[in-house]
Protein backbone atom coordinates (compact mmCIF):
# COMPACT_ATOMS: atom_id res chain seq x y z
CA UNK A 1 0.00 0.00 0.00
CA UNK A 2 1.57 3.00 -1.40
CA UNK A 3 -0.24 6.35 -0.49
CA UNK A 4 2.58 8.92 -0.65
CA UNK A 5 1.41 12.15 0.66
CA UNK A 6 1.88 15.00 -1.78
CA UNK A 7 5.52 17.11 -1.37
CA UNK A 8 4.10 20.73 -0.19
CA UNK A 9 5.83 24.27 -0.72
CA UNK A 10 5.44 24.86 2.69
CA UNK A 11 8.52 25.62 5.21
CA UNK A 12 9.02 22.78 7.73
CA UNK A 13 8.71 25.41 10.46
CA UNK A 14 4.92 24.54 10.39
CA UNK A 15 5.38 20.89 11.21
CA UNK A 16 5.13 17.52 9.77
CA UNK A 17 1.68 17.23 10.80
CA UNK A 18 0.22 20.50 8.99
CA UNK A 19 2.88 20.00 5.97
CA UNK A 20 0.49 16.34 5.82
CA UNK A 21 -3.00 17.68 6.69
CA UNK A 22 -2.73 20.56 4.42
CA UNK A 23 -1.22 18.02 1.48
CA UNK A 24 -4.22 15.91 2.29
CA UNK A 25 -6.78 18.28 2.14
CA UNK A 26 -5.66 19.58 -1.24
CA UNK A 27 -2.97 22.16 -0.44
CA UNK A 28 0.71 22.03 -1.66
CA UNK A 29 1.40 25.31 -2.70
CA UNK A 30 0.96 29.18 -1.41
CA UNK A 31 -1.21 29.71 -4.47
CA UNK A 32 -3.92 27.92 -3.25
CA UNK A 33 -3.86 29.15 0.05
CA UNK A 34 -4.38 32.37 -1.80
CA UNK A 35 -8.06 31.22 -1.90
CA UNK A 36 -8.21 29.65 1.46
CA UNK A 37 -9.22 31.85 5.01
CA UNK A 38 -7.19 31.46 7.81
CA UNK A 39 -10.72 29.93 9.69
CA UNK A 40 -11.00 27.48 7.23
CA UNK A 41 -7.21 26.26 7.27
CA UNK A 42 -7.79 26.07 11.27
CA UNK A 43 -11.06 24.01 10.39
CA UNK A 44 -8.66 21.58 9.62
CA UNK A 45 -7.35 19.04 12.38
CA UNK A 46 -3.75 19.10 12.60
CA UNK A 47 -3.22 22.61 11.44
CA UNK A 48 -3.20 25.20 14.40
CA UNK A 49 -2.77 28.73 15.02
CA UNK A 50 1.33 28.86 15.17
CA UNK A 51 1.57 27.31 11.51
CA UNK A 52 -1.30 29.41 9.98
CA UNK A 53 0.81 32.53 11.81
CA UNK A 54 3.72 31.31 10.12
CA UNK A 55 2.45 30.65 6.76
CA UNK A 56 0.84 33.79 6.80
CA UNK A 57 4.18 35.30 7.17
CA UNK A 58 5.65 33.44 3.97
CA UNK A 59 2.30 34.36 1.91
CA UNK A 60 3.20 38.09 2.88
CA UNK A 61 7.33 37.69 2.19
CA UNK A 62 6.04 36.60 -1.51
CA UNK A 63 3.58 38.84 -2.06
CA UNK A 64 0.37 37.23 -1.32
CA UNK A 65 -2.27 37.00 1.50
CA UNK A 66 -4.79 34.32 2.66
CA UNK A 67 -8.67 35.36 1.38
CA UNK A 68 -10.22 37.80 3.79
Amino acid sequence: MTDEIPATQFTRRIGKVANRELALNGYTTYEQLTGVSPEELLAIHGVGPKAVRILEEELTALGLAFKP
